[in-house]
């Protein structure tokens, strides 16, 4: 089923994000907003509003804002590597489009963080206060936007009442989680917006691509795992480091997907 509907993937699947970009654009365009300063400034009521609301909960957002980090999002996906090894064949090819366009466009773009031009106390920051200026488009949200975009349509059901419900899911689990970027104090609506966009593109780019080239079919050869078991090993590594830097339950839960991973593909490898 993962690997048919990864085969159905068009480039027509791009039409509307690209159209919906657009818009974005036109809109900072009429609002003459397509200067730094000028994006920052427009956005500021915004910002500071939902800034206000999504920080009620700051527990709860620092743990889910954590999921915008490739190593602690896949670390709950990597047991697919043995059992449905198509999903991280494309989310490996999305994942390198992602990255060269998170990259690229923050470099391009400079624009300052809100820490980096609001004062400290007219707003909530949870967590560490980033004052880089690599704000747009958000990283995070192009993380979870590209794995997302490549899980819906892994198990896109075949019936139009369940995909529209299977949509409704993932779109609403990509809301809440990019939204905690703004919760946190990290980025501004546009950011979080525009990353959400580059990362469905992103995904549906990764999946087209490895469709037609294959770059990433090595994954489901048994005779790479020794290279997901250091990854695995170096991530417990990572992990237990930032459990404790910062004892969040979130990192506990990727290190049980982790290591429960790194069992099941070792055992795999010893049985071959």
């Amino acid at each position: 089923m993962v690997t048919d509907n990864f085969k159905k993937i068009r480039l027509s699947l791009l039409y509307f994000p690209v159209v919906l970009l657009s818009f974005v654009i036109l809109f900072l365009y009429e609002y003459d907003a397509l200067s730094t300063g000028s994006y920052v400034q427009i956005q500021k009521n915004t910002f500071l509003f939902l800034n206000s609301k999504l920080s009620q909960y700051p527990v709860l957002e620092y743990n889910l804002t954590q999921l915008g980090d490739a190593l602690v999002i896949l670390s709950l996906l990597s047991v697919f590597i043995v059992y449905i090894p198509a999903i991280w064949e494309n989310l490996l090819s999305a994942l390198l489009v992602s990255t060269v366009c998170s990259v690229v466009l923050k470099e391009l773009f400079a624009v300052p963080r809100p820490a980096a031009v609001f004062d400290h106390n007219s707003f909530v920051i949870i967590g560490k206060t980033l004052t880089g200026h690599n704000s747009l488009p958000s990283g995070h949200s192009i993380t979870i936007s590209t794995i997302l975009t490549v899980v819906l349509f892994a198990f896109m059901p075949r019936k139009l009442i369940y995909k529209i419900m299977w949509y409704s899911v993932v779109f609403v689990v990509g809301f809440i989680l990019v939204s905690t970027r703004v919760g946190v104090g990290a980025h501004y609506p546009l950011d979080i917006t525009i990353g959400s966009i580059i990362g469905y593109l992103s995904g549906v780019l990764g999946i087209f691509i490895n469709q037609k080239h294959k770059l990433c079919a090595w994954v489901n050869n048994k005779k790479y795992y020794p290279v997901f078991i250091v990854l695995f090993v170096i991530g417990i590594v990572l992990t237990l480091n930032r459990i404790t830097n910062e004892n969040l339950v979130i990192f506990y839960i990727s290190l049980a997907g982790l290591m429960i991973s790194l069992y099941i593909i070792a055992r795999k490898y010893v049985e071959e």
